[in-house]
């Protein structure tokens, strides 16, 4: 498999913690992760939000090994916010699980199915 970025920076607004696209070439399998919370095995959520990425990158790290895979095989994310005031730390943690690697990805703000998840994350992985 084959990822080419695609970050144009003439005619376009810039991309600063993501890029604009990711082109994939010939990949043998995708693996698409439901929306992933916060969450210990227990079902309990993180106090805080730094407490909730945490758990959301480790849970994620553990679907991707379930599979085979690893964050370096994130291609795509998509973050559901439960209050704007979390973006810059939802986009912190992202560079960090991924190694600063820069990947095409969508903020929402929405309201989650429980108050305690404060952020939902979804991944497309590809190998």
């Amino acid at each position: 498999m084959q990822r080419i970025d695609h970050n144009p920076v003439e005619g376009i607004y810039p991309a600063d913690d993501y890029i604009h696209a990711v082109e994939v070439r010939d990949p043998r399998r995708f693996l698409f992760v439901a929306g992933t919370m916060g969450l210990n095995p227990d079902w309990s959520a993180g106090r805080t939000v730094d407490e909730q990425l945490d758990l959301i990158w480790s849970n994620i790290r553990t679907i991707l090994a379930s599979a085979d895979m690893s964050v370096d095989n994130v291609v795509r994310a998509t973050s559901y916010l439960r209050d704007r005031a979390y973006a810059e730390k939802n986009a912190a943690a992202r560079l960090k699980a991924l190694g600063g690697r820069r990947i095409p990805t969508t903020a929402i703000v929405a309201e989650t199915l429980a108050d305690d998840w404060l952020i939902e994350i979804e991944v497309i992985a590809a190998a």
